[in-house]
């Protein structure tokens, strides 16, 4: 099949050529593999620039994604590709074989530097999602660093570039362009665009972006970087999110408080206690949700509130399939318990059973499904039984369904929330860790007319 680009694709593969450092934030459904591979092309036949690529990306991507939009279009049909994952002896003859393109997942970036440093001779890396690469403390970033030098251009990939603020930006174009724009250290990044926020003496917990910051951060990295919306450039379905409220029974909502206060609950003769702010937030999540964990990660069971509202979604819509996100295994526990027909969507079967509408109740966890699945065939309703604080996992399973391709007129994005928990607080952060990220985005949105 011949590969017809979009103007905006086209836009962006030339901006990849004519940049040896490009930082290419594109929201899901823009085709960034299909784009980054045209760039490839050119940059291996045309204009002898690259001569071996590494493409790092999640595993599930690094298996389905590239391989299939190579052999997907004609147009790269000369590109050979070794795809270096799974057993340590598998990943070492994918590096043996001669290829175009070599493609491993995020976690073996470690092992592939460790073992292989001396023979690191990648002239080109493609990063596919860039935000993987936030922390300045991981090892990936620290190994991956350690031969960027090497590299003569990298590209990096993402449509959620801070999903937790404009803090993640450090470590993403450090990795880029070795601290050139944003800084060397997190202290002096931190001393130009931030200030302590919450702290605790000489002890900050947290930093809150300068008057001004903002901008600034966006002159430094406008040079390098450009982004687009799906809705500015393609022609998408209405999204359309709905807030299924539901409530506690006040001897709930009592339990709930106390735990909240004192941190502690009491169930019957066990005591559950959460140690820290974070402990807390997700025992405050999983109460919400209708089950706790103990300290012994035993579960117990307080309300069905959510289970009797998701049967709800479910009688309404009258055998159309939808797509639950769990996050608790003690969620879909009890979610299967309920609904005996409901199926996890884990392997590629189970991906085309969905997207041949084979199941009518299909259930994800965020954190193994966010990118690299098509499911858009198969539906175009999302519930969020269980809701999470990360904006990234959080946008990038709703994209599996909104997205290019998508027939039905409309998505909806359900979500689940009890009034008076956690769940409320998690929404409106959502709203708010978008309102940046969006800023970040038209700060430096592409102008197809330069």
């Amino acid at each position: 099949m011949k590969l017809i680009a979009h103007d905006y694709q086209k836009y962006c593969s030339r901006f990849i050529e004519n940049n040896k450092i490009s930082a290419i934030l594109l929201e899901c459904g823009l085709g960034k593999s299909s784009i980054t591979l045209m760039a490839i092309k050119n940059l291996l036949f045309d204009y002898f620039l690259s001569h071996k690529i590494l493409i790092i990306a999640p595993l599930r991507v690094c298996i389905n994604t590239w391989p299939t939009e190579v052999t997907k279009w004609e147009d790269f049909k000369d590109l050979k590709v070794s795809l270096c994952v799974g057993k340590e002896q598998e990943r070492i003859e994918g590096l043996k074989r001669k290829a175009d393109i070599y493609i491993i997942n995020r976690e073996n970036v470690e092992w592939l530097v460790k073992n292989f440093e001396r023979e690191f001779d990648f002239d080109t890396v493609v990063i596919d999602e860039l935000s993987s690469f936030k922390s300045h403390k991981s090892n990936r970033f620290k190994y991956l660093y350690k031969v960027r030098s090497r590299v003569n251009r990298i590209i990096g990939l993402t449509g959620t570039p801070s999903s937790n603020g404009l803090a993640d930006l450090f470590a993403e174009y450090k990795i880029l362009d070795g601290g050139l724009r944003l800084g060397m250290y997190i202290t002096q990044f931190r001393n130009n665009f931030f200030m302590p926020d919450k702290r605790n003496g000489n002890i900050i917990y947290s930093y809150k972006i300068k008057d001004g910051g903002e901008d600034a951060i966006y002159e430094r990295i406008k040079d390098i970087t450009i982004s687009m919306k799906t809705t500015d450039y393609l022609k998408m379905p209405e999204l359309v999110k709905n807030n299924l409220l539901v409530e506690l029974s006040n001897d709930d909502k009592k339990r709930y408080k106390e735990f909240k206060k004192e941190m502690v609950l009491k169930l019957k003769d066990d005591e559950i206690t959460a140690k820290t702010a974070a402990t807390l937030s997700n025992k405050l999540l999983q109460m919400a949700n209708g089950s706790v964990y103990d300290d012994d990660k035993v579960s117990h069971h307080i309300h069905d509130v959510k289970l009797d509202e998701l049967e709800n979604v479910i009688e309404m819509m009258n055998g159309k399939p939808i797509l639950v996100a769990y996050w608790f295994n003690e969620d879909l526990k009890r979610i299967k318990e309920r609904f005996p027909n409901a199926r996890e969507i884990k392997t590629n079967e189970d991906i085309n059973d969905w997207n041949n509408k084979k199941i009518s109740i299909g259930l994800i966890q965020p954190q193994s499904a966010g990118h690299g699945l098509n499911l858009q065939d198969g539906g175009s309703n999302i519930v969020w039984f269980s809701l999470t604080w990360n904006l990234e996992l959080y946008e990038q399973l709703n994209a599996r369904l909104y997205r290019q391709g998508q027939k039905s007129d409309s998505v909806v994005i359900h979500h689940i929330v009890c009034k008076g928990t956690i769940d409320e607080q998690v929404i409106n952060a959502l709203e708010n860790k978008k309102s940046v990220q969006d800023d970040l985005l038209n700060a430096v949105k592409a102008n197809l007319k330069d």
